[in-house]
């Protein structure tokens, strides 16, 4: 197979974007881009140090005050056209995706509307966060709240699924009436510079919206800015406890949206072929490298033999390969890195007799080889006790356990230092409710999952982070109540 040419010219040029300048020196230096599916240079970009995220937070708090001051409904209207513009760029958009990344173009072309479908919603909400009337007594008076923006927001994003994890929070936070300070990582510095853009272009004010891209030293200097007035992280629990650290010093609130180790319960008496193409889907979509992947499969006695063998039948039939071709289900993996790391994850596992190898554990080579390319692998009979069950591996790497009681299934369930999401199959009407209420996880899904919708909260409990985006909640984690009592 000879990989398909890398479209660059849908890559923007790379930049800092801070206030209406686009700056391509910096004091961080450069990084080399990498396309996953080759291992080789794309282009260089600038990343940026501790003095380009002092004028970042400069800027966004200069445009604070006016952005604070626009109306509801002027804020609503740029959201909505920023949400059009979105749509309008979206071949563009899905293929950056696919080159930053290396998500498979067959799902990448889906992503601009999810970012846009964000947006559209939060903006509805931008005239109508208007606070309440509190009655009070003895003393005659009037007592309201208004809500109100934090200020600057420093917002940090993955290199996972990079359009919609922007949008998820640059939606509620500008609605609400918040400047951003947008730091992707090096790995994916493509589409915040690329949202940041078209934010301008929509007639968002210079300063509302910034990308910083940069690496450790730059993310310390933002989180433990005293111009940074909340902050928004989603990444691993380690990185998440230091920028807690970090923002202590200033008192700065947090919200964190952090990893998970999400099981599949799988009851006997489930829809056995839907739940194991609802396991494939999670694992392969963008190799398994989600927050909600659903790796650790608890499978009741009775079933387990047939869903092990339906998974495995139909692992081998995944295509894995360019992610630039619509026939391919599963890309490669982000790094060469992270390629080790997975590998060594489950070469420990079966070294040390935590489990059975059933398929994969090897990285593939061939055609394949220059790229950072792992097939779907399936370990069975696993200690659950193992660092691979207990630790997110973010790979496409299941885990396959047996259970035999209801009681069982959901004391595994919750049995790790996670609590992101979960996933119920059964066809027990009163079992589903059951279950759902004693799962540990911010999300529950049943006999199904649509995806994070704009209009649900999401976020985790445990190691998996606290605070949620999408929904009403979301909205609130992006502004305070202020009491005012008046003298009648």
């Amino acid at each position: 197979m000879t990989m398909t040419s890398v479209p660059l010219q849908v890559l923007p040029e790379p930049a800092l974007l801070i206030g209406a300048q686009r700056r391509t020196d910096s004091s961080g230096g450069e990084y080399d881009h990498v396309y996953a599916a080759t291992g080789r240079r794309t282009v260089t970009v600038p990343v940026g140090g501790p003095s380009e995220i002092d004028e970042a937070v400069r800027a966004a708090a200069a445009a604070a005050p006016g952005w604070r001051a626009t109306a509801p409904d002027r804020r609503r209207d740029l959201l909505l056209e920023l949400a059009r513009r979105i749509v309008d760029h979206a071949e563009r958009l899905g293929m950056l995706q696919t080159v930053e990344t290396a998500v498979p173009r067959r799902f990448a072309t889906r992503l601009p509307q999810v970012a846009a479908d964000f947006l559209t919603y939060c903006a509805g909400w931008a005239d109508k966060d208007a606070g309440e009337v509190v009655r009070t007594w003895p003393a005659p008076a009037l007592d309201y709240t208004l809500d109100e923006p934090y200020g600057v927001v420093a917002v940090i994003v993955p290199w996972n699924a990079p359009l919609p994890s922007i949008a998820q929070v640059l939606a509620p936070a500008l609605a609400a009436g918040n400047t951003v300070v947008l730091k992707p990582p090096p790995l994916a510095p493509f589409t915040a510079l690329a949202v940041a853009e078209l934010a301008l272009d929509a007639g968002i004010p210079p300063g509302v919206v910034n990308a910083v891209a940069t690496g450790p030293e730059g993310g310390a200097a933002l989180v433990g800015h005293a111009g940074v007035d909340k902050i928004h992280f989603t990444g691993s629990a380690a990185t998440g406890q230091r920028v807690l650290g970090a923002a202590a010093a200033n008192l700065t609130p947090v919200c964190l949206e952090l990893g998970g180790k999400s099981a599949h319960v799988i009851f006997a008496d489930a829809d056995l072929r839907m739940a194991a193409r609802q396991v494939l889907a999670g694992l392969v979509v963008n190799s398994g490298q989600m927050c909600v992947s659903g790796t650790r499969v608890l499978v009741q006695a009775a079933a387990y033999d047939e869903v092990l063998a339906t998974l495995t039948k139909r692992l081998r039939h995944v295509s894995v390969g360019d992610p630039l071709l619509d026939a391919t289900l599963m890309g490669p993996v982000i790094s060469e890195e992270a390629c080790r790391r997975i590998l060594g994850v489950v070469e420990r596992t079966v070294t040390a007799g935590e489990a059975r190898l059933v398929t994969g554990g090897e990285r593939l080579g061939g055609e394949l080889g220059e790229g950072y390319f792992l097939p779907p692998t399936v370990l069975a009979d696993i200690d659950h006790g193992s660092d691979l069950v207990q630790q997110e591996v973010f790979g496409p790497v299941l885990s396959l356990h047996r259970f035999d009681t209801e009681q069982d299934g959901l004391r595994l369930a919750n049995a790790t230092r996670y609590g992101l999401a979960a996933y119920v199959h059964t066809t027990d009407l009163r079992r589903a409710h059951r279950v759902a209420a004693g799962l540990v996880a911010g999300t529950v899904w049943v006999n199904g999952f649509p995806g994070v919708g704009p209009a649900v909260p999401f976020g985790g409990t445990r190691h998996s982070g606290f605070g949620r985006v999408g929904g009403r909640a979301g909205m609130r984690e992006f502004s305070r109540p202020k009491n005012v009592w008046v003298s009648l």
